[in-house]
């Protein structure tokens, strides 16, 4: 990656699990998890294994010797043997990689990377939602419109909004962890899956190789099954989704014609080369790029799931490069979220000023509900179109219109009306619905 794209897309510690440097580690855990396992099942010399470990904790090859030599061969497994076996003591040496094929070492590498990134991207949504948690109690009251198609609709809280983006963060928190737990699974299937020059000892040395690394055991090989690829790819495009629509949100509500929050409060940020008035939302501007570039890089992984007979002709080695890339695009997606809702400004004044800005007309929907019980749903519905008609045509406050209607008077009374149209009394269940997004959040591990 070039420098300024670690610097915006991703984070250093999602950078550093997907390394090349991380890579070659992860090749050489399969190496000296193998040869222990097939020495627990006694298929090699005790002293073997010890050798091959020791081989695979040396000082690191020579990496950009090492990857030239992978383009050729096709594989970074063949050039990575080929120096293992060098480097093992003559009582291993006979045994390094002993019965896998270049699949097994590259895709177990990359299941191993993916543990680490799912782990690394948990922990950033734990910090969106502990950021999102903190928003919602703390304007739980605070009215702004509903927005629906990029118009007010009924009035809501910023307390809810915020519940909603913690109720999304929490969900994919689980998720997450039921991948991690479910889905990641060693790979060991020899040259075309049926590890026979294992012999009988194949399942055994698959359950004993997982356990050394931590893994589930499969039922069988998935060189070219890549379901466990697809649900992970899955999984992150939805996490970069999700990330993608908070930041959206934040955009438009930072808008001068809306102005409800502002982002990066730091000094200097979001500052205009040239226009010294403005504050820019960088924060949520990066989150979006980053989730439209995870998004980019779903399909990719999803149609590489479409290989070949017992070994895939370019899918697999499509995952390579675009796996490590969603992993990144992704932590970058979580990471500028957690900035921007960290450093959130929230404007209530600004929020109680477009309350007003459409003249009281978002209470409609209360008015008809108001209504229908003496009138009928769809009779109320024509009467408080009407009225509203009036209103606009008027430009008056649809309480100064429906006090003026004969027909509105006739249902409710001067006090009746005014109750109807105070917002803070037509929110519905929004209270109930923060206090269960908070709860979900109490129960989730730190």
């Amino acid at each position: 990656m070039s420098d300024l794209s670690e610097a915006m897309f991703t984070t250093p510690e999602m950078a550093s699990v997907f390394s090349s440097a991380a890579l070659v580690r992860r090749m050489l855990a399969f190496e000296a998890a193998l040869a222990r396992a097939q020495a627990a099942a006694r298929l090699i010399p005790p002293a073997a294994a010890e050798a091959i470990a020791a081989a695979c904790d040396a000082d690191e090859p020579d990496l950009p010797a090492l990857f030239r030599e992978a383009a050729e061969a096709g594989t970074p497994a063949v050039p990575l043997v080929r120096r293992l076996t060098a480097r093992t003591a003559a009582a291993g040496r006979g045994f390094v990689h002993w019965g896998a094929t270049s699949q097994d070492v590259v895709d177990t590498a990359l299941v191993l990377q993916m543990r680490d990134g799912l782990g690394l991207l948990e922990r950033g949504l734990r910090d969106v939602a502990a950021a999102c948690a903190g928003l919602a109690s703390r304007y739980r009251g605070s009215l702004m419109p509903g927005r629906t198609l990029l118009q007010h609709a009924v009035p809501i809280t910023f307390g809810l909004k915020a519940a909603r983006w913690l109720a999304a963060a929490t969900r994919l928190r689980r998720r997450l962890r039921d991948v991690r737990a479910h889905v990641l699974a060693v790979q060991f299937g020899g040259a075309a899956g049926t590890l026979a020059a294992l012999g009988p000892d194949g399942p055994r040395v698959t359950e004993l190789l997982a356990r050394e690394l931590d893994l589930a055991a499969p039922e069988v090989p998935w060189h070219t099954e890549r379901d466990r690829i697809g649900e992970v790819a899955g999984a992150l495009g939805v996490v970069a989704a999700t990330m993608g629509k908070i930041a959206s949100d934040l955009v438009l509500l930072s808008q001068t014609e809306v102005a409800e929050v502002s982002t990066g409060a730091q000094a200097g940020a979001g500052r205009s080369s040239t226009m010294p008035q403005k504050r820019n939302p960088v924060e949520a501007v990066a989150a979006s790029a980053c989730a439209r570039l995870a998004l980019g890089v779903v399909p990719v992984l999803l149609a590489a799931g479409v290989q070949e007979h017992e070994r895939g002709a370019g899918g697999w080695q499509a995952e390579w490069e675009a796996l490590p890339a969603l992993f990144r695009y992704a932590a970058g997606a979580v990471d500028w979220v957690r900035r921007a809702v960290e450093t959130l400004a929230v404007d209530e004044g600004r929020m109680a000023a477009n309350m007003t800005a459409a003249h009281g007309l978002m209470m409609a929907e209360a008015l008809v509900m108001a209504l229908a019980p003496r009138t009928g749903r769809d009779e109320a519905y024509r009467l408080v179109a009407d009225v509203c008609a009036q209103a606009a045509r008027a430009g008056a406050d649809l309480r100064e219109a429906a006090a003026a209607d004969e027909r509105v008077a006739a249902a409710l009374s001067g006090a009746a009306l005014e109750r109807v149209l105070d917002p803070a009394r037509y929110l519905g269940s929004a209270d109930a619905f923060i206090d269960r997004a908070l709860a979900a959040f109490a129960e989730e591990p730190a």
